[in-house]
């Protein structure tokens, strides 16, 4: 995978096709997979081989780019074939959004799709730089110097292209020699969190701890935290945050502890056209994740499952979004743009 001078990108378009980092190698290996039709996309976004929600917007743009080379077009199969990439997963808005700006452009050519999906990459990289020093500077102000983060899920290179959201802000904090310590949660079901999040950390040198996810309130409450900082999959209009599945536990946590509660997603997670959370279709996913591990089954047979991907926290919990233009302070709206 492109990794430039110690820059690692988790998707890229290279000669003609989408490489990306298998995510469910991690952190055994590093593997590249090439990837150059529209339904091997779909198979690596189900699979999570490629995941977050900038992330899943590049893929979005760049799989529609792969239908457009195609279906020229614009037949019918073409129509089959971005529909197929947009709902290839359902909660993170940036998917669809991403697949429709590039499909917008196909009476330019195919040509232009690309040009168009190489522009949402661009503009995620950028965005991941803009929302690290926003957000570190918040972190600062809200919690004073070497602040102690607790994070859950992955939310860095691998959630977006290059540098991260939650954890571009904890990545920039230790760049300024301003982080106190960083605990990470494992993340249930898929371990993302000690599989991807550590492996991360590992790499930009920085000192972690793992936690179960059910520790994080209690950690809270032991004074070992002095602030948590997520990402997001879907900001909605009223300020309500849908993302990984145990972020509600961690916000309801700092709220008992009185903790700040920082959400980092960039513009493109920011979904004007969902009112709140209870509108948003919440992926469940296979029983096996939950059952087992690895190829081990740990439950007993006939063991019932409820595996939801992704949770929302109300509004009220969330002390600030950081975007990669502006600093929201729910229930100030996600829909209303100051002037800039």
């Amino acid at each position: 995978m492109s990794d430039r001078e110690g820059e690692l990108r988790a998707i890229d378009w290279v000669d003609g096709a989408i490489e990306i980092i298998d995510q469910t190698a991690l952190p055994d290996e590093l593997v590249t997979r090439r990837l150059t039709t529209v339904p091997d996309l779909v198979e690596a976004i189900r699979s999570l081989a490629v995941r977050g929600a900038p992330a899943l917007g590049v893929a979005g743009a760049m799989g529609v780019a792969l239908a457009a080379r195609a279906h020229p077009t614009g037949d019918d199969a073409w129509e089959a074939a971005v529909r197929l990439v947009a709902v290839a997963r359902p909660t993170a808005v940036n998917l669809a959004s991403g697949a429709a700006r590039a499909a917008a452009r196909l009476h330019d050519g195919p040509e232009a799709v690309l040009a168009e999906a190489l522009a949402v990459r661009d503009e995620e990289i950028a965005s991941s730089a803009a929302m690290a020093a926003r957000g570190a500077d918040l972190v600062t102000a809200l919690c004073g110097p070497a602040p102690r983060v607790l994070t859950h899920c992955n939310t860095g290179s691998l959630a977006t292209v290059t540098g991260g959201t939650a954890l571009g802000v904890i990545t920039e904090l230790h760049t300024r020699d301003a982080l106190g310590g960083v605990i990470a949660s494992e993340t249930r079901p898929l371990l993302q969190g000690s599989r991807l999040t550590a492996w991360e950390l590992n790499r930009n040198g920085i000192d972690y701890r793992l936690a179960v996810d059910g520790a994080g309130p209690f950690l809270m409450a032991r004074g070992e935290v002095d602030v948590v900082i997520v990402g997001a999959d879907r900001v909605c209009a009223n300020g309500d945050i849908v993302n990984k599945i145990g972020t509600y536990a961690h916000a309801l946590g700092a709220a008992r502890a009185g903790l700040p509660f920082v959400v980092v997603a960039p513009e493109s997670t920011v979904d004007e056209a969902t009112l709140s959370g209870d509108q948003v279709a919440i992926e469940d996913r296979d029983a096996a994740e939950v059952l087992g591990f690895g190829g081990t089954v740990v439950a007993p047979a006939g063991a019932g499952v409820a595996n939801p991907a992704f949770d929302v926290t109300p509004r009220d919990l969330v002390t600030a979004i950081v975007t990669d233009t502006r600093v929201l302070h729910p229930p100030e709206p996600a829909h209303h743009h100051p002037s800039r």
